[in-house]
């Protein structure tokens, strides 16, 4: 049996993403910020004041990977967290003024990398990638409902 990856929607899908990571990475690195707490930044930055359970929810990541990266974004002066005053046993999370900061620079470095990356697509060809890989994840996320 012969398996061929480059063939493997699966396998190009994770190889694109973890090179994404990669570029996307050396792009923050001045900026203190690491590709895996995108996610946090951008919920952040459009809904300020979350629990820690919400933007696990919003990451699609586990409480504990969550946990561990609010806890290095905080150490490194990325986010802030107080009581949450409807439920004192929760904290609610925001981006640190330093964060906000840097927000247009990590814009910016995003927006450089996604022009990389499909600078030899035409406006159809992004289109459809984006509409494909929606109805992928749609999919996918409706495979994590059924069961084993």
């Amino acid at each position: 049996m012969t398996f061929n990856r480059i063939e493997s929607p699966g396998y190009m899908t994770n190889l694109a993403a973890r090179l994404f990571a990669r570029v996307i990475d050396r792009r923050l690195k001045p900026l203190g910020v690491v590709s895996g707490q995108l996610p946090v930044f951008f919920e952040l930055a459009n809904r300020p004041q979350q629990s820690q359970k919400r933007l696990a929810e919003a990451a699609a990541i586990e409480q504990p990977t969550m946990a561990a990266t609010l806890s290095r974004m905080e150490r490194d002066g990325l986010v802030s967290k107080q009581r949450d005053p409807k439920d004192g046993r929760s904290m609610l999370y925001s981006l640190t003024p330093a964060a906000m900061e840097k927000a247009a620079r990590v814009r910016a470095a995003i927006r450089e990398v996604n022009a990389l990356a499909t600078k030899d697509l035409d406006k159809e060809e992004r289109a459809a990638h984006l509409a494909i890989l929606k109805k992928m994840t749609v999919a996918l996320e409706q495979g994590l409902d059924q069961p084993d």
